[in-house]
Parts: structure tokens; sequence; C-alpha cells
């Protein structure tokens, strides 16, 4: 059996590896649309079989079109590390380079399942910001780096390695791009259809640039523009103590929301609609309640209010719903907000009221001309 730094410099393995299980022990990304004409599929496979040898082509290709009808999109997932995934000191990685190496790290604390929102599809959070389009992309770049001198650059195209280049030690070891679009072919279908083709992907600001830090990253930020809110809703006579600041979404960046929270000195109650997401942040302790029914929040909420507790409460379920309960229990709100992904609507970032998290999956993969 390989060891972690022989997996790392062996790339595209020589010997087709067996599939690997779907593991639902993981948040996964909604299915996305079936936005492709039957040539583009085709072009689509063509794509990601560019990354292998010939011989595998006809077992691979119809494998990753059905990926692309499973989900969406060609995730490559025979081909995800056999090893943990995880940021490891840094003398555990192979290489010449000590920055490639810091940057191997990175990539691999974007990806781990502790901190990425749909790790399985290379997906770090807000719901589409991508690491890399496929597994191919990742063990690949991983051996780049791993291979790379201080006197070369890695060039990345929206999660395709292109390959190293002279540069100097003064030049960077990675020069990144993600998502380039054209202005008239930039609209959110654009986008589907050209990340279902392997040709881009949105790696927002650091998922594609392997910088993420999670929700400490925004808590300094998110606390300041919480205790505003309430600056600008209490008299100076009042005190934030026992008063109800209602969000929701606790994604990736969004478990600073309930932090902040408590530093500012209220009660927060954030509603989220994916319960492997609410679950995780409760178990990293970004909150400090989990709560699924209704009436039990609504009497949790009354009685930290009457004890002017600071609390942070999460609630598995639509924001709406939460709103509409709270109004007719006479719950007073005194501030309302959301971190959820505004830049991807239709794919993950809200959820409509009446649905079910799983229905609304389904609801944006297949049906998604009657919104």
């Amino acid at each position: 059996m390989l060891t972690f730094k022989d997996e790392i410099l062996q790339g595209i393995p020589k010997h087709l590896p067996p599939k690997v299980a779907y593991d639902a022990s993981v948040s996964h990304a909604p299915k996305r649309k079936d936005i492709l004409s039957k040539e583009e599929k085709k072009l689509a496979i063509k794509n990601a079989l560019r990354y292998f040898p010939m011989d595998w082509h006809v077992e691979l290709g119809k494998e990753f079109l059905q990926e692309l009808v499973q989900f969406g999109r060609i995730y490559m997932h025979r081909f995800r590390p056999s090893y943990t995934m995880y940021a490891r000191p840094i003398a555990d990685y192979p290489g010449e380079s000590l920055q490639a190496r810091s940057v191997m790290l990175m990539i691999q604390n974007n990806l781990d399942p502790a901190i990425a929102q749909h790790p399985h599809e290379l997906i770090t959070y807000g719901g589409n910001g991508a690491v890399f389009q496929n597994w191919a992309q990742y063990v690949l770049t991983m051996q780049y780096l791993a291979q790379m001198t201080d006197n070369q650059t890695l060039h990345m195209y929206s999660g395709h390695p292109m390959g190293l280049f002279p540069s100097s030690k003064d030049a960077p070891r990675v020069v990144i791009t993600n998502g380039m679009m054209i202005p008239n072919y930039s609209r959110p279908d654009d986008w589907e259809k050209y990340n279902a083709l392997g040709v881009t992907q949105y790696g927002q600001m650091t998922a594609g640039s392997y910088m993420y830090i999670g929700p400490q990253g925004i808590v300094h930020g998110t606390t300041i523009t919480v205790m505003n809110a309430f600056r600008k809703q209490l008299s100076k006579e009042e005190s934030i103590h026992g008063k109800v600041f209602l969000t929701s979404g606790l994604g990736g960046m969004s478990g600073a929301q309930p932090k902040a929270g408590n530093i500012a000195g209220c009660i927060t109650v954030c509603a989220e609609v994916n319960p492997a997401a609410a679950r995780k942040r409760y178990e990293q302790g970004w909150v400090d309640v989990l709560i699924e029914n209704m009436d039990e929040l609504i009497t949790v909420v009354r009685q930290a209010i009457e004890d002017k507790q600071i609390v942070a409460i999460a609630y598995i379920g639509n924001i709406i719903e939460v709103w509409e309960s709270f109004l007719h229990a006479d719950i007073q709100i005194t501030v309302g907000s959301d971190q959820t992904s505004l830049h991807n609507p239709w794919a993950g970032g809200y959820y409509p009221i009446g649905l079910t998290f799983e229905e609304s999956n389904v609801l944006m993969a297949e049906k998604t001309g009657a919104i």
C-alpha cells in the first residue's frame, strides 16, 4: 500500500482504481441542472477523459455519463484519494519547494470534511465555491506541487493545472484564475453549462485560491455589523441582553453569525435548512443549542428573553417558518438578517418555504423552469 507521500507523487495512478462507495456521512452538493444537450454531454465526457489513458476511456466514459445524469457534474469520485483529507504538518508533504508544500497544505485544508461544505464535490463554501472541478485535477495539481522547484510557477485555470513553467524565486509559485466568462455569456445558466462542460468553475474568493479559513475569518466584521445594527434599533438606555437577533444560514461562512451574537451579548436564532450543516456547526461549537421542533424553539427563546441569556440557537428548518411563528407567538425580533448564498439563489442559496430540503434539491435540478 502506498504511503501518503507516494500517493501524492504518483499523480494519476498507473492502474485504474476501483469505484468508491457513495459516502452518506458527509454533506453533498445538490444535484445540478440537466442543462447540456446530447452533443454537449459528449463534449463534457471528452473533456473529462483527457486526463486518463486511452485504455480506460470506455469504462470511464460510461461512468462519467452516469455522474452527469446523477449529479449534473463529472466529479470523478473513483479518483478521490484513499488517505484522510486534512491539513498535515508541512514536513509531511513531499516536494523540493517549501512554498509549494505550503500550498498543498492549504488545498487539503479547503477540502477537509470538517471544513468544506460539500467535500466530495470539492466545494468549500457558498454552495458552489469549488477548489477543483474534479478529483483528477486535485491529484494532478498535488503531483505538480510535489515536483516543482522555487524556479517554477504552476498555472491554474478554473481547477485545471496547465503545467509548470520556468520562472524565478521572486515569482509566485502558483498563478490562479477562476470563472472567466464573457459578460454576454455570464447568466446563471451559462455558468451551469460551462461548469458542466468542465471548462470553468466558480472559485469564490478563497475556495479556488486555497485560502479558506472558515467562519473565523469574518467573526470580527460580523460582530461589528451585529453590534451596530442593535445600536440603530435600541436607545442608549436599552441593553442588548435579552434581545433577539434572527438570521439564517449555517453553511461555509455563516457560522460567524451565532458566534458574533454571543460576543455582542444577544440571543441569536439561526435557521438552517440543511440538517448536516446545522449539526456540523453545533458539533464545532459555533452554536450553543440545536433545535428541530418549533414549539421547543419558542419555549427556549421565551426563557432566554426572560433570563436575558447570551445564547446562540440553531434551528433546523426554514427561516420563513421562524419569522411567522415568532410573530404569532409575540416574540419581539430586534435585528433580522441572513447570510446565505445570494450569488447562488437557484442552486442551493435559498430554499422555498413549504418544501423539505430534499424536495427543494429535486426542484432545483429538474424543475427550475417552473420558478
